[in-house]
């Protein structure tokens, strides 16, 4: 599975990586670059799970009819449920597994930016790909990206981060839900605490991991929240 793992995700970004700075010695232009194409390439998976999470709150107002109309009989409410999703062509998954498939890339992502920042060695480049023997971790002159607690880069990844999630923010069910509405109420309060944790979680990883690394979760996040708020804004 490692094998796998290396050969077809860690090894081709990585030399992709390496032949970027052969090209433009500047980390931090380097993982710009790379993670505008790390971006590109997996657009239709973005694209997917963003499609779905706006196909479910459009249909928000009808499951919250539903429950009202619906509270005291569980199983009718599921079935009228399933019916509503049928009927507007509604994948209730389908905003997970675009994201579950993206998981292998990020970790990949992870490790190479690792590699790169910290490491000089070189032995899985391709015979194609010079060895730059040494990557300097310095970029725009002055801004150490191989160091941690970089504080800027760190605000601004949790603040890129609380911008996208408030995008994604559910709204709490009126009380006429009734009982009907506590999942959805439920759902609500997670998705608050995530719209907290998650910048607070990114602002520790930032500073405790090389600035390189909070660059790319940064302007990772950025990509992402642009293309999220330009199709929400699609009719």
């Amino acid at each position: 599975m490692q094998f796998l793992f290396q050969t077809i995700l860690y090894i081709p970004i990585f030399n992709v990586f390496v032949a970027l700075y052969n090209i433009i010695p500047d980390i931090g232009a380097v993982i710009i670059i790379i993670t505008f194409l790390i971006k590109l390439a997996m657009y239709p998976l973005t694209k997917s799970s963003i499609v779905a999470q706006k196909s479910i709150s459009e249909i928000q107002p009808k499951l919250e009819e539903l429950k009202k109309l619906h509270k005291d009989n569980k199983q009718l409410l599921a079935q009228e449920t399933m019916r509503l999703y049928k009927e507007n062509k509604v994948n209730p998954l389908g905003s997970c597994l675009p994201i579950l498939i993206q998981l292998p890339i990020f970790i990949a992502i992870y490790w190479v930016l690792q590699a790169g920042l910290t490491a000089n060695n070189f032995d899985t480049l391709y015979s194609f790909v010079k060895n730059p023997e040494h990557i300097n971790t310095v970029s725009l002159g002055f801004v150490d990206l191989g160091k941690s607690g970089n504080v800027v880069l760190a605000v601004l990844a949790a603040l890129a981060q609380y911008w996208q999630a408030k995008m994604m923010q559910t709204k709490r069910p009126p009380k006429e839900a009734g009982a009907g509405g506590k999942d959805e109420d439920m759902a609500s309060i997670m998705n608050k605490q995530m719209l907290y944790f998650m910048p607070f979680l990114t602002l520790v990883i930032g500073w405790q991991f090389p600035g390189g690394l909070a660059l790319y979760w940064f302007w990772s996040t950025l990509l992402t929240g642009l293309q999220q708020k330009f199709m929400f804004a699609k009719k």
